[in-house]
């Protein structure tokens, strides 16, 4: 695959059987690059269709969903025609991954540095001693303590933020150029949490990778990443520039996003909930956030709006918005 490896997702579609014998769309006409070294966040609220998107980059779409639509290339390769050695080099030498709940991604009757190590010697090609050395290493590179305890430990001896760092250092494995993280700070103490975004930060600016961040936490991405990509109900809703998207966020749903976040600084008071139901949403024919919408007119109950692209690297899905954009800019 190229040195420097970008990820290419144009027009993905995911769906999975009903129980009236159709397809049901859970992620839908979605757009997406990541450029090599670029760092990318993708937020929104469970369900909206963040993790299926990172899965279906490296190929594990769960049963019995399927990729139905659109593309996925990876280097310049496409997903769905790769083989299985090609499979193999993509999770792990290419992309490494952080998944949701590391307690179930690791198994637990294998220590730690068993499974680091496996992982290692599988990559890099390596020998049971030099891979025991590289895992203990990468122990270290996470920033956990007494490494040497670790790499012994299983995972059910180990604390929430000591599972998590050993998540990242098997994702760092195999020396992948690209860091997928699927909610990375989940179920993490405050302190704790700082610190894993903390040790992302490092780990991708020290080995110069490439990083998309899934989370339902704006907080969560603020301090990662350049460019912010909005999910709502399967589709992108907006998408800039992270300082924008944070400072002048567009689209409403957004906007609900960050007055829900305590600490984003959009809001005086505390923290404001988001009214209204994901499920109901997906099913709307016309825009899906439409009934959680206070600008919500006729037509976007109707039709469900395009992702227009506003300049300054903005993209934004709602005709409300970028009637009012254009209004101001002059544009007829």
């Amino acid at each position: 695959m190229n040195a420097e490896p970008s990820i290419e997702i144009e027009d993905l579609t995911i769906s999975f059987p009903s129980s009236r014998g159709d397809w049901r769309h859970a992620v839908e006409g979605l757009t997406l690059r990541v450029g090599a070294r670029e760092r990318v966040g993708v937020v929104g609220e469970s369900g909206s269709g963040k993790s299926l998107t990172s899965l279906a980059i490296i190929g594990l779409v769960p049963e019995p969903g399927r990729v139905t639509g659109g593309s996925v290339r990876v280097a310049g390769v496409e997903v769905s025609e790769m083989s299985g050695s090609d499979l193999l080099q993509l999770r792990g030498r290419v992309i490494g991954t952080i998944l949701q709940e590391p307690a179930e991604s690791l198994n637990p009757v294998f220590t730690t540095g068993f499974q680091i190590a496996e992982t290692v010697a599988v990559h890099r090609h390596l020998g049971r001693a030099d891979a025991a050395r590289v895992s203990l290493s990468l122990l270290g590179a996470a920033a956990i303590d007494a490494p040497e305890e670790i790499f012994r430990a299983y995972p059910h001896q180990l604390s929430g933020g000591q599972a998590q760092r050993v998540m990242v250092a098997l994702a760092l494995a195999g020396k992948p150029r690209l860091l997928i993280a699927d909610e990375p700070t989940s179920a993490l103490d405050s302190l704790t949490r700082s610190q894993v975004i903390e040790l992302l930060d490092r780990v991708v600016t020290e080995r110069a990778m490439g990083l998309l961040v899934i989370s339902h936490d704006l907080a969560v991405v603020a301090s990662l990443v350049d460019r912010i990509a909005v999910m709502f109900a399967g589709r992108i809703v907006e998408e800039g520039p992270a300082e924008l998207v944070f400072s002048e966020p567009l689209h409403p749903y957004t906007k609900m996003l960050l007055a829900s976040t305590p600490g984003s600084g959009q809001i005086d008071s505390a923290a404001s909930p988001i009214h209204g139901f994901l499920e109901r949403s997906i099913s709307h024919r016309g825009c899906r956030f439409a009934d959680r919408c206070d600008l919500a007119t006729d037509s976007c109950r109707d039709l469900e709006p395009d992702l227009e692209d506003l300049g300054q690297g903005r993209r934004v899905r709602c005709p409300v918005v970028t009637s009012g954009r254009k209004s101001e800019d002059g544009s007829s």
